[in-house]
């Protein structure tokens, strides 16, 4: 009964003491946060105005992959963009950061894009801090929702959504203009 006691006894410390310790490729860090990380999140709203230039001397949206028919829907087109966001609508009016990233018409019955951009933040208290869109932006729709999926900076563990409306779309020369309003958790 005695060697019992002691081999129980000596498991026990054993499980103590590797509870502590990281095995291999991940480890519980909730304790080692508590008093380094606040836990009050805040919900910030962001308001600015995405500029898509297809055509000029410096446009800010390229297409990389055309479309393989003439379909309304552009179907299989990808463009990457680099596109300016501004306080208001003017592309003079301020530029607080840049949308980086691709979109590309995914569906073949209406115009729809899946959207992947991270929206840079280069001037103001955001200055430094990215957001993360991934999802599906029917163009046509009054206001598309789209995801805020993470974040860095100031934007650190985000989640949340944006809704997107188009401004003004010039068939002509491609130039859209979207009205954003997101809203995060951070």
């Amino acid at each position: 009964m005695s060697r019992l006691v002691i081999a129980l006894s000596l498991l026990s410390c054993v499980a103590v003491a590797a509870a502590g310790k990281s095995h291999g490729y991940a480890r519980n860090l909730e304790a080692d946060l508590q008093n380094t990380i606040p836990r009050k999140e805040k919900l910030t709203h962001i308001h600015f105005f995405f500029h898509d230039i297809l055509t000029g001397p410096n446009p800010s949206a390229i297409t990389i992959v055309p479309p393989r028919s003439n379909l309304s829907t552009l179907f299989g087109q990808v463009c990457v963009i680099d596109d300016p966001l501004t306080m208001g609508p003017d592309l003079n009016s301020g530029i607080i950061g840049r949308a980086q990233g691709l979109y590309s018409s995914a569906s073949q019955e209406e115009a729809a894009l899946l959207l992947a951009m991270n929206l840079v933040f280069t001037e103001g208290e955001h200055k430094g801090s990215t957001l993360t869109v991934l999802g599906r932006n029917s163009i046509f729709m009054k206001v598309r929702e789209m995801p805020v999926i993470g974040g860095t900076g100031v934007f650190r563990f985000a989640r949340g959504y944006v809704n997107a409306r188009t401004y003004q779309f010039d068939m002509k020369t491609g130039l859209t203009i979207v009205e954003y309003d997101v809203y995060v958790w951070h």
